[in-house]
C-alpha cells in the first residue's frame, strides 16, 4: 500500500527533451558551414571557370561574348598541348610506380618491431612536414652548379641535372620521391596495421614463405589501401606545376612542360587569355574525373563488382 502511493505521487518522467529546432532543421543547421565552405571554394569557382570556358575572356582588356566551342577548339590546336600531356602522363606513371612501391617498402621496413623503428619512422616523415615550393626552392639551390654541391658530382660523372630533358625530369622526380615517400609510407604502415596479426599467424602455420605471404595475403588485403595511395597520387601528379615551375620553368625547350604549367601560361603569359585557359581547365578535370572513376573500378573488390 506505501509503495502505491509512493508511485501515485511521484512525477511523471518523460522521455528526452525535444530542441525547437530538431529534426532536420537542426542537421541543416549542423551541416551550414560545411555547404558554404564548399559553396564558396568549389561550386561558385566552378561555375565561374565553366562561364569563362564558354566565353570570350581577356585577361586584361577586351570585348567579352559568348564563345563557347571555339575556345575548346582553340586549346586542342595549341602548340605544345598534346607534349604537355604527354610529358604529365610519362611523370605521372614514373612518379606513381616510384612512390608506392617505395612507401610500401618503407613502411614494410618501420613495421617490424626493432630498436630503430621509431627513428626511422620520424626520419622518413620529416621531409613530408616541408613545404613542395620550400622543398623545391631547397633542391633549386642544391642542383645550382654555383652553390649547390649536386651538380658538379653529377656532371663529374656524366649526368647534367637540369640542363637537359632527360637530367630535368629525373632530378624533379628525385625531388618528389624524397618529399612524399614518407607520407605514402605512413598511407601503407596504416593499411598494414589494419591486417589481423591472426591472418599472418595461420600462413606462418601452415607453412607459407614471406614472399607466399606477402604475395596472397598482405597484397590483397591492401587493395583499398593501394587504391587510395593511386588516385592521391596520380592526381597530384597529373596536377603537378609547383616542382616544375621552380626548377624547370617548363625547360629546357618546354620539354618539362606539363598541362597546368600549359594552362598558366596561357592565361598569364603569353596569350593572357583566361577563356582557353578555362577550356584547358575544364578538359583537365573531366579527363581526372574518367581516371579516377577508372581507378575506383580497377581496385573494387570481386564481391563488390
Amino acid at each position: 500500500m506505501t509503495f502505491t502511493t509512493a508511485a501515485r505521487r511521484a512525477p511523471r518522467t518523460s522521455g528526452p527533451s525535444r530542441s525547437p529546432l530538431g529534426g532536420p532543421v537542426q542537421g541543416w543547421l549542423y551541416a551550414a558551414p560545411t555547404a558554404l565552405f564548399v559553396v564558396a571554394l568549389f561550386v561558385i569557382p566552378l561555375v565561374l571557370v565553366l562561364q569563362m570556358s564558354a566565353s570570350e575572356w581577356p585577361l586584361l582588356r577586351g570585348n567579352m561574348g559568348l564563345n563557347f566551342p571555339q575556345n575548346y577548339a582553340d586549346a586542342i590546336d595549341l602548340r605544345l598541348f598534346w607534349e604537355a600531356i604527354g610529358f604529365t602522363l610519362t611523370y605521372t606513371v614514373i612518379t606513381t610506380v616510384l612512390l608506392i612501391g617505395l612507401g610500401l617498402g618503407l613502411a614494410l621496413l618501420v613495421q617490424e618491431s626493432t630498436a630503430w623503428k621509431g627513428f626511422l619512422r620520424t626520419a622518413f616523415l620529416i621531409p613530408s612536414a616541408l613545404g613542395l615550393a620550400s622543398a623545391s626552392l631547397l633542391f633549386y639551390v642544391l642542383y645550382s652548379p654555383f652553390a649547390g654541391p649536386f651538380a658538379n658530382l653529377m656532371e663529374s660523372w656524366g649526368f647534367t641535372l637540369l640542363g637537359t630533358p632527360e637530367g630535368a625530369l629525373w632530378s624533379t622526380v628525385f625531388l618528389i620521391v624524397w618529399r612524399y615517400a614518407g607520407f605514402y609510407m605512413l598511407l601503407m604502415l596504416v593499411g598494414l596495421q589494419g591486417i589481423p596479426d591472426d591472418v599472418f599467424e595461420a600462413a606462418r602455420i601452415d607453412g607459407a614463405s614471406r614472399w607466399q605471404t606477402f604475395r596472397h595475403i598482405t597484397v590483397p588485403l591492401l587493395r583499398p589501401t593501394f587504391a587510395l595511395t593511386i588516385v592521391l597520387c596520380v592526381t597530384g601528379s597529373l596536377l603537378a606545376f609547383d616542382q616544375f615551375y621552380i626548377l624547370t620553368k617548363g625547360g629546357p625547350d618546354n620539354s618539362t612542360m606539363t598541362i597546368v604549367q600549359l594552362i598558366y601560361n596561357v592565361a598569364f603569359q603569353g596569350q593572357n587569355n583566361l577563356g582557353i585557359a578555362a577550356a584547358l581547365s575544364v578538359i583537365v578535370l573531366l579527363a581526372l574525373i574518367v581516371i579516377n572513376i577508372v581507378q575506383l573500378r580497377a581496385f573494387r573488390r570481386p564481391e563488390e563488382a
